[in-house]
């Protein structure tokens, strides 16, 4: 009669992980200037790696998803927080921009920093490695926003060759 309690409970358990699941999937599209993030009350801050970051309280929507490598079960939490909203080329076609929405439902205030690489077709000719950093975004307990990481395009092209963009690390420390 024990065992089936305790198997009852070992089965509840794991159909309530089941349930809850994990945020992240898949990267944001470089070629795409269809998304776009709200940027309604922007207070915009350079950081200090030549990123900008906003902090406007918006939720923004455009292409991507959670930008978490490898499906999100194994990020850290900071990683699961990030989406990926736009990743495209800037108009003046001198920089490779991501724009980011940093979610945190937990209880305290975090401070994000967050790296972005900008990737090729995975068949595709090779690109140039390029990395952009939102740093120090704060978002306060319950809420979201936005930043923005960009980086100088190296290339001769219009920057068609980055088709995608993703997280590849996320980290967060109490505010």
């Amino acid at each position: 009669m024990k065992l089936r309690h305790v198997r009852a409970v070992a089965v509840l358990g794991v159909v309530l992980v089941a349930l809850t699941g994990a945020r992240g999937s898949g990267g944001g599209g470089c070629g795409s200037s269809s998304g776009s993030s709200s940027n309604s009350n922007s207070n915009s801050d350079t950081s200090s790696s030549g990123g900008t970051q906003g902090n406007d309280g918006s939720s923004g929507s455009g292409t991507g998803g959670a930008s978490v490598p490898g499906g999100g079960s194994g990020a850290s939490a900071a990683e699961r927080d990030v989406r990926i909203d736009d990743c495209r080329m800037d108009a003046a076609g001198k920089n490779l921009i991501a724009k980011i929405t940093v979610t945190n439902d937990d209880a305290m205030d975090y401070r994000y920093d967050v790296t972005l690489q900008f990737k090729g077709d995975l068949g595709g000719a090779p690109v140039t490695r390029a990395v952009a950093k939102v740093d120090d975004l704060l978002v306060p307990a319950s809420q979201s926003r936005t930043g923005e990481a960009s980086t100088a395009y190296l290339g001769d092209g219009n920057g068609s060759e980055y088709k995608k963009c993703e997280v590849i690390n996320a980290s967060r420390v109490t505010s």
